[in-house]
């Protein structure tokens, strides 16, 4: 083939989305001219966009040895580094190419992203809002200027900057979906207002779908064999999610439960390392289309398809509205309605929601009997006796991200240490690790009355300094509407006890489901005065506090939010029964 028709053809498979057959075309030309910097730049987009990481740096970085000035070739080259998780490595790029050019919008804003996370938060804004300077119409940049004010605690901000970049475009559905995150966290929106959303974001998927209405997974369903699980998720890794998820992976029945993992992230570690084993198959859909995802997952023969992210970060909801799966269910990672008409099922607990509020959901409730979470031990690190013994005053502390910290919550926090003139708030999260952030938190608390000289922020560290931490804290105040999680897990495992404010909705009854599945519903409070009261009291009595502290981890050892073999035969019943209704609902043929 002419070398002009080969590098047009190679083209137009680019443009078209053909990028396998894009890659081998350019591939082919450069064995001819290994000098041409635009092949080599239009090669790594080709390997890029299929997830082929590492080779498209490679060619980028050929790229720019014959033309050190290809900004294009540093923009896409930070990306990629970016997905492979190589923060350091993707600002280096980012910053070499605004060398060349300061005032690129894009790379302004992608910039700005990888600032966000690395935690430099506050740089990360500037970032944004110079883009927004130079591009009032960029959308791209209100959304990730959004999400950096979620993670700061500053959700009124965040969603009026979400609702700017959606006048700019409509039908995006990745800000659509970050949208519906911090709805659903904050406490000025209703279930039924997110419930509208949520139902609006489906509309804009499903008409970028078209749902299958055949399965092969349902022409084997008289076959006695294990039901071929399906678990979509970015966070099989270090993460909440692995960590909830681990332990159960290793108590269920592989002659019940065969599982497929489809990972939505590239990044692993020795957390995927772990539970890798416990998978018959491994798939990346990085770089997959929505429809070629979906497409495999309907090939693989996947019975039921299991959604672990909701509408958090690398989540790939738009594959459900495909129906790639006849059943599909909404678990463990996400704490409202995904709003897809899709998804079948949500797997929750009596207590995280109760009959009364499953109007909140456009999916059907599949109740667990104990609990929806089971938790993952870790490592058993001693626990320290009570601090307040040794200190002569309570410490009341709290683990959680700012994005959790509604002034509410400062008030409630306020008016407790009012009452407790010598206790101190000790305040530890990842966010805390830059200056300016740390003096925005403390204006926030000094607004709400809180002096600086009672509170004790602390920097981030590892999972185990952070667990060591615990010997510090009498007392856990959660968060509410948006309490805690693996946190919450932890600071039992360590014989801290927590309070926290039991809502009207799926994520603010966490706490609650959690505590009272560990023995501790006396800990959880029915409103602020309540909860206010209840950090009181239980502070005020320091032997009741170091008893529960040193009976605390069997207790939760021995309770069903920790036991894993019991919430594998459940979560194994479950499935069952929901693939045996779908059976009996209908078995279409295959034609």
């Amino acid at each position: 083939m002419d070398g002009n028709v080969l590098l047009q053809t190679a083209m137009s498979h680019l443009q078209t989305g053909q990028f396998a057959e894009a890659e081998i075309l350019y591939q082919t030309y450069l064995r001819y001219d290994p000098k041409n910097a635009e092949v080599f730049y239009n090669h790594g987009l080709a390997l890029q966009h299929q997830g082929k990481l590492e080779p498209a740096i490679t060619a980028y970085r050929h790229a720019l040895e014959l033309k050190p000035g290809l900004i294009e070739a540093l923009q896409n080259m930070g990306e990629a580094f970016h997905v492979r998780g190589e923060l350091q490595a993707a600002e280096n790029s980012y910053l070499q190419a605004l060398a060349l050019k300061p005032d690129h919008v894009e790379i302004l804003n992608n910039l700005g992203i990888v600032l966000k996370d690395q935690g430099r938060l506050d740089e990360a804004i500037q970032h944004y809002q110079r883009s927004l300077q130079l591009d009032p119409q960029h959308f791209k940049a209100y959304n990730n200027l959004a999400n950096a004010y979620k993670e700061i605690g500053l959700l009124d901000q965040a969603v009026i900057a979400y609702q700017k970049a959606l006048e700019l475009n409509p039908g995006h559905v990745e800000t659509l979906s970050n949208y519906l995150f911090v709805l659903s966290i904050h406490p000025k929106c209703s279930p039924s207002q997110y419930l509208e959303n949520a139902r609006h974001y489906a509309d804009i998927v499903s008409r970028l779908a078209t749902p299958y209405l055949e399965w092969f997974a349902l022409m084997d369903s008289a076959k006695e064999s294990p039901l071929k699980i399906g678990l979509v998720s970015g966070d099989l890794r270090t993460h909440p999610v692995g960590f909830f998820l681990e332990s159960i992976l290793a108590h269920l029945n592989s002659g019940m439960i065969e599982l497929v993992a489809y990972s939505t992230k590239p990044q692993e570690d020795a957390l995927t390392a772990r539970i890798k084993p416990y998978f018959t198959a491994w798939h990346s859909l990085v770089g997959l289309s929505d429809q070629t995802a979906a497409h495999k997952i309907h090939n693989d023969g996947i019975q039921i398809l299991i959604d672990l992210a909701g509408h958090t970060a690398h989540n790939r909801l738009p594959i459900f509205a495909w129906k790639p799966a006849p059943v599909q269910i909404s678990w463990l990672g996400y704490f409202a309605s995904t709003g897809l008409a899709e998804m079948d099922y949500v797997l929750a607990d009596p207590v995280s929601i109760p009959q009364s509020q499953q109007a909140h959901f456009t999916e059907t409730i599949c109740y667990l009997p104990d609990t929806r979470l089971c938790f993952t031990a870790p490592s058993a690190r001693e626990i320290a006796p009570l601090p307040a013994l040794r200190n002569g005053y309570i410490t009341f502390g709290c683990f959680q991200n700012l994005a959790k910290l509604d002034d509410a919550v400062l008030a409630a926090w306020a008016r407790i240490l009012q009452e407790s003139p010598n206790a101190m708030l000790r305040l530890q999260t990842h966010q805390l690790k830059t200056t300016a952030i740390r003096q925005l938190l403390m204006e926030r608390l000094q607004r709400q009355g809180i002096p600086g000289e009672r509170v004790i922020l602390v920097e981030p560290g590892s999972r185990e300094s952070y667990l060591a931490a615990h010997a510090e804290v009498d007392v856990i105040l959660d968060t509410f509407p948006y309490p805690g999680g693996t946190t919450t897990c932890e600071a039992l495992w360590m014989g801290v006890p927590t309070i926290t404010l039991a809502g009207e909705t799926l994520i603010s009854r966490q706490g609650a489901s959690m505590l009272s599945c560990a023995g501790l519903s006396d800990w959880v409070a029915t409103d602020e005065h309540d909860y206010v009261n209840k950090a009181i009291n239980r502070s005020n009595d320091l032997q009741a506090l170091a008893a529960l502290r040193n009976n605390l981890r069997q207790q939760v050892q021995d309770s069903p939010l920790f036991d894993a073999p019991r919430f594998a035969r459940h979560l194994e019943q479950a499935l069952t029964s929901i693939w045996d209704k779908r059976i009996a609902k209908n078995q279409p043929g295959f034609t």
